[in-house]
């Protein structure tokens, strides 16, 4: 990732300044701001962490996909409750997982229990790429680097509030 020069004010600030300045301070000012700083840590961290995954040819939903079939007790899921555990389109765990199939990650086998139904299995190769991946992805604590554990802590406490009342889980 190219590095840019830093500027000399924060953007984020200014534009919080700018915002209560054209629409008034009933104008939803800190939420602006924060959405605005987390789309801005978005970019960074997907930057810091595809400069790693670009190496080996994956993206962060297939490094998730590989990541969750190795987390199983036999290598393999239905793709359908691959959808649910990634919390992502059918469609997109269809292409997600063809593309891993493509490069020897992963192959799809016929449901055992299910005539129709198709599991997904990491194979030896995909393992592989998950341990050598993960050691560089820890090494760089996710590209959050710049947080200890304790402020991690809270992000994540701070998350799973605005992840909860969208619906994402009931506990």
């Amino acid at each position: 990732m190219a590095k840019r020069r830093p500027l000399p004010f924060d953007p984020v600030q200014e534009a919080a300044r700018q915002w209560e300045s054209h629409f008034g301070a009933d104008a939803a000012v800190e939420p602006m701001r924060a959405v605005t700083s987390l789309m801005r840590v978005q970019q960074i961290v997907l930057g810091r962490l595809d400069e790693i995954l670009r190496r080996y040819d994956l993206t962060f939903a297939r490094y998730e996909a590989l990541v969750l079939l190795t987390f199983t007790r036999s290598g393999a899921l239905p793709l359908g409750k691959m959808g649910e555990r990634l919390q992502v389109h059918p469609t997109s765990v269809t292409s997600i997982v063809r593309r891993l199939e493509r490069d020897g990650l992963v192959r799809r086998t016929p449901h055992p229990e299910d005539g129709r139904g198709v599991l997904a299995e990491v194979t030896d190769e995909g393992r592989a790429v998950v341990e050598a991946t993960t050691k560089e992805l820890v090494a760089i604590r996710f590209g959050f680097s710049a947080l200890d554990d304790a402020a991690l802590t809270t992000v994540h406490a701070l998350l799973t509030e605005i992840r909860r009342d969208a619906g994402d889980f009931l506990t």
